[in-house]
């Protein structure tokens, strides 16, 4: 198990234009080759967009795309027409394939912070595609398929158990509170990317909510 702290993390962003976001990942001019995937997963980004703040039309490609809302409201525009807003608790995927454009910003009153997560298609192409989940339970894992790999999501309360499926990768990022993953105490922030995973517990030590990545080997 490799735990990455929060301030591990590679800042970017542009703080006057409000916008503030943390990568676990390779990502743009922080480039290092010993961190360039997990898995399937090639980026894992906490963004914090003030209100009136946002990510102007920007291309992506070949990547699988999904986003968590922690806490206010994501406005998400693209070229392939969709228009839609997103909450806490909903689960969005844009399959960017062989390409296209969009725009995502904070069009609400309240600061919005979500976390963004790419993941890479076993056969790149194709057409783009959208789907939004709307209120995802925990007991309801969301699967991208075209990447080999399952989203499970854990809302914790304090003191309580949850077990770490099974898997050739499985990454667990903690969106808030704090949870022990196999001794190693995780906050707000930190992620562990475990391999060969098997029988792995994770334990609330305070109320709190995971993200669980479950994916396949190849």
């Amino acid at each position: 198990m490799d735990v990455r702290r929060a301030d591990e993390r590679y800042s970017g962003g542009d703080a006057a234009a409000g916008i503030e976001s943390r990568h676990a990942f390779s990502f743009g001019p922080h480039y290092d080759p010993g961190n360039l995937r997990f898995g399937a997963l090639i980026a894992c980004n906490e963004e914090r967009l003030a209100p009136g703040a946002g990510f102007d039309e920007h291309p992506h490609s070949h990547t699988e795309i999904v986003t968590w809302v922690a806490e206010g409201e994501l406005t998400h525009r693209d070229t392939a027409g969709h228009e839609t807003t997103v909450r806490a608790g909903d689960v969005q995927r844009l399959s960017s394939a062989g390409g296209v454009r969009h725009v995502e910003r904070n069009e609400g009153p309240a600061p919005l912070t979500f976390v963004q997560m790419w993941l890479a298609p076993r056969d790149p192409g194709g057409d783009p595609a959208y789907e939004i989940v709307r209120g995802i339970a925990d007991s309801t894992p969301y699967a991208v398929p075209e990447a080999g790999a399952m989203l499970h999501v854990r809302r914790l309360t304090a003191g309580e158990r949850t077990a770490v499926p099974d898997g050739a990768y499985v990454y667990v990022h903690v969106v808030r509170g704090a949870v022990r993953l196999d001794g190693e105490e995780l906050g707000a922030g930190d992620a562990a990317r475990v391999t060969d995973a098997e029988g792995v517990d994770a334990v609330a030590v305070v109320d709190g909510e995971v993200l669980v990545w479950e994916m396949a080997a190849g």
